[in-house]
């Protein structure tokens, strides 16, 4: 069973993943952990993120093990991979080992925001996580300041915003929710409640294709 979980930055897909992994017993790849790993790199080693041919170089050396560094969360790495996500030729150096995670035995679990989209489209069931800016903006602050980070709640609306733009407005596989997605807005949801109801569309989408029914939403 595949699912894909996509929506935006601090939308809370992240956290849902990871408990719908866990409750179904399913590998979890945090698809954006890849491009802020290749932000970080180029960050680090004095590049420009808008450097389209240095990023797809660092992509496409690019190893899961280098999913685990603490830096990645940071908001630096989180700017930078707004930036190399991007590149066409970064996304195309990526798209093959996120596929292959997709379609191993017994399926997984992936979160990002071009899951639904362009990496599985063929996922038995799909998410598009969203919530007010503002809502956003706030949980992200405040996963920064546990790590020491200062933001202002209005740089980080600012930030949000441009973010979001870049990702709709890219050429190259834009942030948006397949047409079959189920949709959850967590604006005023807290975690267990956002987990309950992607659990139930879960189960009820394992009914369906147990069943032999077509999924009324139309999904594969």
């Amino acid at each position: 069973m595949i699912i894909a979980i996509d929506g935006s930055t601090a939308s809370g897909k992240g956290t849902l993943a990871k408990r719908i992994a866990a409750a179904y017993g399913l590998p979890h790849l945090d698809t954006g952990l890849l491009y802020r790993a290749v932000g970080l790199a180029m960050l680090e080693s004095g590049e420009d993120p808008e450097n389209q041919a240095a990023a797809a170089a660092v992509a496409a050396r690019l190893e899961f093990r280098d999913l685990d560094r603490r830096e990645l969360r940071s908001a630096q790495a989180g700017a930078a991979a707004s930036v190399v996500a991007a590149h066409p030729e970064v996304r195309r150096a990526l798209i093959d080992r996120q596929r292959s995670f997709a379609r191993q035995p017994g399926g997984a679990v992936l979160d990002g925001r071009d899951i639904g989209t362009v990496i599985a489209p063929d996922a038995d069931i799909k998410f598009w996580i969203d919530a007010s800016v503002e809502v956003r903006a706030n949980r992200r602050r405040r996963e920064l300041l546990a790590r020491g980070e200062e933001v202002s709640s209005a740089r980080m609306i600012e930030d949000l915003i441009a973010r979001d733009e870049r990702d709709r407005s890219r050429a190259d596989a834009p942030a948006r929710a397949a047409p079959d997605a189920v949709r959850l807005d967590t604006s005023d949801l807290d975690p267990e409640q956002v987990f309950q109801a992607a659990r139930l569309a879960v189960e009820t989408k394992l009914f369906l294709m147990h069943a032999g029914t077509p999924d009324p939403r139309g999904a594969s």
